[in-house]
């Protein structure tokens, strides 16, 4: 198989797997509601809290750039926070507490009730995601999984679960892109009609 063969079955593969997304209409509706529950919760001056491992961190903190900054066009910053982005805030959290409880100890000092977490994992079993999780319901927080497959143990530990229908890391990935910007556009819309 050549590079621009494997190029080309790449790509019939992401749109495979974003034809079955589009085409599910309980993950469609669950996009929706997440954004409503976003808006609902910045309307009311909550947060949207973010996280995620490796790729997944990226786009926590890509998400909440297009939300403090904008997305499609100029409006009012909006209040998200990337709780993958501090190395300081990381690092000793993880010294003293652990890698499973770098997210979770962020969600006790930041969170509040009615404010809305965003937890990425694409296996829906990271450790620090479960536990991120169960620190925002006992916090009072909506919870907002995005994963693969079934969804792994996240499942029942999310108000709302996205799991983009694919096994392979990559797809989900995509997938949680798709979504991710989806939902941004369509908080924007919601807080800062065109």
């Amino acid at each position: 198989m050549t590079d621009q063969t494997r190029v080309a079955a790449s790509l019939r593969e992401t749109a495979r797997v974003v034809d079955a997304m589009a085409a599910d209409p309980a993950l469609c509706a669950a996009a929706a509601e997440a954004a409503g529950l976003v808006a609902s919760s910045l309307r009311q001056g909550g947060r949207l809290l973010l996280c995620g491992n490796g790729g997944s961190a990226a786009d926590a903190q890509h998400w909440a750039g297009e939300l403090v900054g904008r997305f499609l066009r100029d409006r009012p910053g909006l209040a998200a926070i990337a709780l993958t982005a501090d190395g300081a805030i990381l690092t000793a959290l993880g010294n003293d507490y652990g890698y499973a409880r770098v997210f979770a100890r962020q969600i006790e000092a930041l969170g509040r009730p009615g404010d809305v977490l965003f937890a990425l994992s694409t296996s829906g079993r990271s450790a620090n995601i479960l536990a991120a999780l169960e620190a925002a319901r006992a916090g009072g927080l909506a919870t907002v999984g995005f994963t693969g497959a079934e969804g792994g143990a996240m499942a029942p530990l999310c108000d709302l679960l996205l799991c983009v229908p694919s096994r392979a890391t990559p797809r989900i990935q995509e997938g949680h892109e798709a979504l991710g910007h989806i939902i941004c556009g369509l908080i924007e819309d919601a807080l800062s009609p065109p």
